[in-house]
């Protein structure tokens, strides 16, 4: 016996859009939804603002310890490209000094401690923001494009254990938006 499966003539929802004309009112319904118990949400807005990361709950970030990670192996890839260098490759006795001798080995292993540490923090970002992102689901709403100029947006995905459609937009309707919409994913 066969069974055939229907497909929904409806797009699949991605998330409830609110869009704000201020940072204020964006930090501060961003802050109502974590109390409230929705934490698969995103806010955007046309330059970074700190008290949004807090009113998301979203953890610190790692980057600085990629970027020092990336520095220290850059600083032990200059210190050993010196001393193979110098000590195994062509080893120079000049009157009688050590074949490894720091001092002269701080100018090349600071550059390579600041050229790794630089890679790692483009690297780092570029992975922790999940980029390049040619496309996202939030891209289908037809004012996000004012999110690069002047408008300010919170999404709640679909995929909050929350999430309930007439719900969340209830809610969401409480938060002083200027428009609250579905966004197809």
């Amino acid at each position: 016996m066969a069974t055939h499966m229907t497909q929904s003539s409806q797009p699949a929802v991605h998330g409830l859009i609110a869009e704000f004309d201020n940072p204020n009112a964006l930090v501060a319904a961003t802050a109502k939804a974590h109390r409230d118990g929705y934490r698969k949400m995103d806010a955007y807005s046309p330059y970074p603002i700190e008290e949004l990361r807090h009113a998301l709950g979203a953890p610190a970030s790692r980057l600085p310890v990629i970027v020092f990670i990336g520095g220290l192996i850059g600083a032990a890839a200059g210190f050993s490209l010196e001393s193979w260098a110098n000590a195994v490759a062509y080893p120079l006795n000049v009157a009688g000094k050590p074949y490894i001798s720091w001092p002269m080995f701080i100018p090349v292993t600071f550059e390579t401690t600041v050229l790794f540490a630089s890679l790692s923090a483009v690297v780092g970002m570029l992975a922790l923001n999940r980029l390049p992102q040619p496309y996202h689901p939030v891209f289908n709403h037809a004012r996000f494009s004012a999110a690069s100029t002047d408008r300010f947006f919170l999404c709640i995905e679909a995929r909050d254990p929350k999430f309930d459609l007439k719900r969340t937009r209830a809610f969401m309707d409480t938060l002083g938006a200027l428009e609250v919409a579905a966004v197809e994913g």
